[in-house]
């Protein structure tokens, strides 16, 4: 029943933009705090971007801190991405976490990002 299903992943160059989408279903979107994480091959899951349940508040990872923004629309259970000024480094598959408590939280299948050089 609950479900977090990413898209707009894909193959971009170095220097290009892409916007990530996590539509939420299955529980009370609103009141969850949505997050970004990324885990490129070999490397250990990272958090990328997240975001309170009401949208007022924001973090992110230093090494995308200025070129990605992480948003919401709770009216349509929605947890968005932008990413701009792409690196080959920001290559890997990127999932979307829906979080309320440690014990309650669910997570997306992932969307891969690749970026040429």
């Amino acid at each position: 029943q609950v479900q977090l299903v990413e898209s707009g992943g894909g193959l971009v160059q170095s220097g290009g933009s892409l916007r990530l989408s996590c539509a939420g279903s299955g529980f009370t979107f609103s009141i969850y705090a949505m997050s970004w994480y990324r885990q490129a091959p070999g490397k250990e899951r990272e958090l990328v971007a997240g975001i309170t349940d009401t949208g007022g508040t924001t973090n992110y990872a230093g090494s995308v801190k200025g070129r990605f923004t992480i948003s919401r629309d709770n009216a349509k259970n929605t947890v968005y991405l932008q990413m701009n000024s792409l690196k080959p480094e920001d290559t890997a598959v990127y999932y979307c976490n829906a979080r309320l408590t440690v014990a309650h939280q669910y997570w997306g299948q992932g969307t891969q990002v690749t970026v040429s050089s």
